[in-house]
This record gives C-alpha cells, structure tokens and sequence, in this order.
C-alpha cells in the first residue's frame, strides 16, 4: 500500500526569483498567458523563468480531464481566445526567446481539441520571430488524425506528446485517456512529417514495475519517438494519487542508460526532469537534424 513520503534530500530547489523571473513574470500578466510551469507547480520554475524560459499553456487554464496525478484546475472550460496566438508571439518576441515551448489543457469540449489554435500559434511564432524554435506539446485530441495533421502541418521542429504511464495504471491515473491511441499519435506524427522531432515523456513513482517502464519505452521506440523525458511523480495535493516510491538519482542514470540501448536519441531523465526542462538543450543534443527556419 502507498504511502506519504517525504521528499528526499535531492529534491532542493530554487525559490522563485530573480530579474529574469520577475520580468517574465510581468509579461504573462500584461498579456493575459498561462504558463503551465504555475498551473502544474512546477519544481523547476525558479530555475527556468529566471533564464527567460517558459512553456506556454494555451486555450485556458481549465482542463476537460481529471488526471489522478496533475494539479491543472479541471472543470468546463471558457471559449476560445482568438487573439490569444498574437499575445503569445508578440510576448515570444518581447522575451527574445530562440526556443519557445507551447503547451495546453485538453479541451475535449473543442470539435479539434484545440488543433487549430495550436497551428496558429506556430504560425504566429514563425511571423514574429523567424529565428526561433518552436516545440508543442499536445493532448491526444482524441485520437482526431485530421486534428493531429492540422498541428504537423504548421511544422513545428518538436511535437511532444507525453505517454506519462504504464498501460496498466491508465485506468488508475489517465481514466480518460488510451494508451495505445498515445501511441498511434507519435506514430502519425513520425509518418507524417520525418522532419518533426517527436518526443515523450513518462512519470515514474506511482506504482510501475522495471518491466513495464522496459516495455513502455520499446513501445515508444517502435512507434517512432526520438526524444524522452523521465521525472520523478510529486503528489500536487492529497486529492491526488499517493507517491508509490522515490527513485534515486541512480535509477534515472539507469533509465537513461537503457533508453540510449533501446534507440532513443536522447533520454532526459532525473528526480525533477519535467516534459519541458531544459527543453532548448535537448533538441541539439540528440544529434537531430530539423529542417531550415
């Protein structure tokens, strides 16, 4: 049976702070963004923000599902913000930033999932800010192929949809969600466009075997991921699924290690490793090549 844990002593962070932080800070508030390093309470934020890097999370702050493990606000979310990509550029282009991250809630109540706004914010990037990178980081939009093209066809140079779990703890802690049809979006995303990075990223620490990350991560592969992110679970709040276990900083040097042996071009895996963390890095450190801005 799980238990509460207290956080091991590797588990330090910055305090948010700092110039960059606070500068950052202000523009998302002076034109009205999310970020879904405050609405996930993010361990790296204080980090992060004080460099000048944000992921930014689109279409509302609402999310349509109750995941077990993320602390996003759940509930029926408001209707679409059509200037919402501008802001977005225009705040990209303010930070001067060279890679920009784009997340969202999952808007299940959206005929597209929010597929549209995603693209439109890529374009947006593009116009502002030709020289930047741009990494998404999508729901599943249900399985909607059509919805999943419309994203791939904005070209964004990552697209990044984390598989989070297990097959086996999905009915436990992504109810709403399918394994497999996570799968089969890498997938479509790989087929569709071989210049679009694609990346994952599992959660460890709520009651998965070795066995089963082994064959979650050769599942990944098979289907086409290039890059993965493994991150140590944080229970957001007591409503939410108890820590099974911590890993210890050498269990991650050893997922690490057999994610390189399984064909992943690079693997980020730590205690406090999050989807986004050290996002810009990663990209040049798996040796991929994307195509010319």
């Amino acid at each position: 049976m799980a238990v509460e844990r207290r956080l091991p002593e590797w588990f330090k962070v910055r305090f948010p702070g700092g110039e960059g932080y606070n500068r950052l800070r202000g523009l998302m508030r002076q034109h009205g963004l999310h970020s879904i390093c405050e609405e996930a309470h993010c361990p790296n934020m204080g980090e992060c923000w004080d460099a000048g890097t944000a992921t930014f999370l689109i279409l509302g702050d609402i999310c349509t599902r109750h995941c077990a493990y993320c602390a996003v606000k759940s509930g029926r979310p408001q209707g679409v913000d059509p200037l919402e990509p501008r802001r977005l550029a225009l705040t990209v282009k303010l930070l001067g930033l060279k890679y920009a991250v784009i997340t969202s809630v999952d808007r299940d109540d959206l005929p597209d999932g929010g597929a549209a706004v995603f693209a439109e914010c890529i374009r947006r990037v593009r116009a502002e800010v030709p020289d930047c990178r741009v990494e998404v980081l999508t729901p599943d939009f249900q399985g909607d192929r059509a919805a999943i093209a419309a994203v791939v066809a904005a070209h964004p140079d990552v697209f990044n949809h984390n598989i989070e779990t297990v097959p086996r703890l999905y009915p436990r802690v992504r109810f709403k969600a399918k394994y497999q049809q996570s799968l089969d979006l890498i997938r479509q995303v790989r087929e569709s466009d071989p210049t679009v990075v694609t990346k994952s990223g599992l959660i460890v620490g709520m009651g998965e075997t070795r066995e089963e990350l082994h064959s979650t991560m050769e599942d990944l592969v098979r289907h086409g991921c290039d890059i993965l992110t493994i991150g140590q679970y944080l229970r957001p709040s007591p409503r939410h699924i108890a820590i099974d276990r911590f890993y210890h900083p050498d269990e991650f040097r050893e997922l690490k290690a057999l994610g390189a042996e399984l064909g992943f071009r690079h693997v980020e895996a730590g205690p406090l490793v999050r989807s986004s963390y050290h996002a810009h890095e990663q990209l040049p450190l798996s040796g991929l090549k994307v195509a010319a801005i």
